[in-house]
């Protein structure tokens, strides 16, 4: 599993995911720091990898594009620092791997994991 870490988690990250087992690189080693998110995106798709993030509007981008990939993973806490929710990510991504593999959006926080596959369905509207 290939990640592809956001500029707003702290480089640390890249260790962290590398001492258990996972491919990792900071955007900051890849690209420009201002690079906007679609940017990130669109390596992330080109590269296959997942991209790790503290920012929203990843979720909102393939829930604009209907994307399938790539699988986003979203860490939803105060405190994002690997010293605080790093077992709770690498737990989530172990148990998902397959899920992520295929296209999935993962948000993972210190209480709970939750897991929408891609693409996003459409909403539909009910018949007055």
């Amino acid at each position: 599993m290939n990640l592809v870490i956001d500029m707003n988690l702290s480089p640390r990250w890249v260790s962290v995911l590398v001492q258990a087992g996972f491919s990792a690189t900071h955007w900051s080693n890849l690209g420009v720091m201002d690079a906007p998110d679609t940017e990130i995106m669109r390596y992330a798709l080109e590269h296959d990898c997942i991209v790790l993030t503290h920012d929203l509007d990843f979720g909102a981008i393939l829930a604009a594009t209907h994307g399938k990939k790539p699988s986003v993973v979203q860490i939803r806490a105060e405190d994002v620092s690997p010293d605080v929710i790093a077992n709770q990510v690498v737990a989530a991504l172990r148990q998902m791997a397959t899920e992520l593999a295929q296209g999935a959006l993962l948000t993972v926080d210190t209480n709970r994991t939750r897991l929408r596959l891609l693409p996003f369905a459409c909403s539909q509207t009910m018949p007055d």
